[in-house]
C-alpha cells in the first residue's frame, strides 16, 4: 500500500498516536500558562473534551467514526457556539496542537499538512469579535 492510498489515520499511526496527541494537547492546555485563556473556555474538567476530540479526530482522519456513532454529525460550529472563541483562543488552540504533535513525534511534513487543515477549521470556529 502506498502512502497516497493510506488514510491519514493509518499514516499518523492510528488510535495510539491520536490518543497520545490528544492527551498531550490537553496536558499542555492544563499545565502551560500560555494556554490559560484556552483552558478557561473548557470548564472544570477536560475529560469530556479530551474524549470528544479523540473520537472526532479518529473519524476525521479516516479511522473509526467514533464521534458520529456516539453523538451524530459533528456540527462543529454549532456545538462550539456556547463558547466564546476569538483570535486569541484560535491561536492558543493551534499553538497547543502544534506543540502536542511535535511532542508526540509526528513527522514535520504531516504536522504542516495537519496544521493547514486545523487552521482552516479553527479560524471558521471564531464566533466573537476581537
Amino acid at each position: 500500500m502506498t502512502e497516497e492510498s493510506r488514510t491519514l489515520y493509518e499514516v499518523i499511526g492510528g488510535e495510539p498516536t491520536i490518543r497520545a496527541m490528544v492527551d498531550r494537547f490537553y496536558d499542555l492546555m492544563e499545565l502551560e500558562p500560555e494556554f490559560q485563556l484556552l483552558r478557561s473556555v473548557h470548564g472544570p474538567s477536560l475529560e469530556n473534551a479530551n474524549q470528544r476530540l479523540f473520537m472526532f479526530l479518529s473519524g476525521w482522519m479516516g479511522g473509526p467514526d467514533l464521534y458520529q456513532e456516539a453523538h451524530g454529525h459533528p456540527r462543529l460550529r454549532m456545538r462550539h457556539m456556547p463558547f466564546a472563541i476569538g483570535t486569541q483562543e484560535r491561536d492558543q488552540w493551534l499553538r497547543c496542537m502544534a506543540w502536542a504533535m511535535e511532542d508526540t513525534g509526528i513527522d514535520t511534513e504531516l504536522r504542516v499538512r495537519l496544521m493547514n487543515s486545523f487552521f482552516q477549521t479553527a479560524d471558521w470556529m471564531r464566533n466573537k469579535p476581537d
